[in-house]
């Protein structure tokens, strides 16, 4: 199966590093101009150098502090007022790690701010033009933590949950305008986060971080952390013609991990 998005355009969240530079990468590979999005500029500038343009795109990128939603909406605002996507991936940087116990109702509002309002925003942004184009792919990155909460991640699993439900919704909303809405349930990645949570539990626990990962490794019928291209190449297809019957659903990409149907 060949996987052409030549003469589309992506949106891709958090990809100045792993996961979202993974999937920017694989998009662009399969002909998708892509606009990247993420706090660091000089990150941005060189990714958009090294993203493939053998097929005639144009690549760009947007400075965005995902954390301050005030500020996010100008930037995402002024965007859509000249440009258009055929493919969003709203994919952002996660919230403090920490349990129930650790956590406030203004952490919540932070997180929530984070994860959700910027999705719904960019997405209600992105739909005007799929709508019109009667075409659409719009893909969340979620985590495995919204069918199996994680104890120290209580934000995420908590506000994660919200986008998956609400994705869910909203791709009954939009099907009869050939527009597709997934969620990713996003397991075990050799990205940043994971080496910055895996240094946390290492603290936490005395032990060192290599213990922790063999731990984490050992968890994983497969037994291995994911590699993030792994993660671009399902995101390329869901962002496919060939996906166009595959909507509302939340796709784990974990290993194995998950024990939960």
């Amino acid at each position: 199966m060949n996987i052409s998005l030549t003469g589309k355009t992506a949106l891709v969240g958090g990809s100045s590093g792993g996961i979202g530079k993974a999937i920017a990468f694989q998009l662009a590979v399969s002909g998708a101009s892509v606009t990247l999005m993420s706090h660091s500029e000089d990150k941005l500038k060189d990714i958009v150098a090294e993203l493939p343009n053998d097929l005639g795109q144009t690549h760009h990128y947007l400075v965005v502090d995902f954390s301050d939603f005030d500020g996010y909406k100008i930037i995402i605002a002024k965007y859509f007022e000249s440009n258009s996507v055929d493919i969003l991936v709203n994919n952002t940087q996660g919230p403090n790690a920490g349990n129930t116990l650790d956590k406030k109702v203004p952490d919540y509002q932070e997180a929530f701010d984070l994860l959700f309002k910027t999705v719904v925003f960019t997405t209600e942004m992105a739909l005007k033009h799929m709508i019109k184009n009667k075409w659409g792919r719009i893909i969340n990155a979620a985590s495995v933590s919204v069918k199996e909460p994680l104890s120290y991640l209580a934000l995420s699993n908590t506000i994660r949950a919200a986008v998956v439900t609400w994705a869910k919704s909203l791709a009954s909303d939009v099907g009869e305008h050939n527009i597709t809405v997934n969620s990713i349930l996003t397991g075990y990645f050799d990205t940043d986060r994971i080496h910055q949570l895996n240094a946390k539990k290492a603290e936490q626990q005395g032990i060192s971080q290599a213990d922790v990962r063999l731990d984490m490794e050992s968890k994983v019928p497969v037994k291995r952390i994911g590699d993030p291209k792994e993660f671009g190449y399902l995101v390329a297809f869901l962002a496919s013609e060939q996906a166009g019957y595959i909507t509302g659903t939340q796709i784990p990409i974990d290993g194995g991990l998950l024990k939960s149907l």
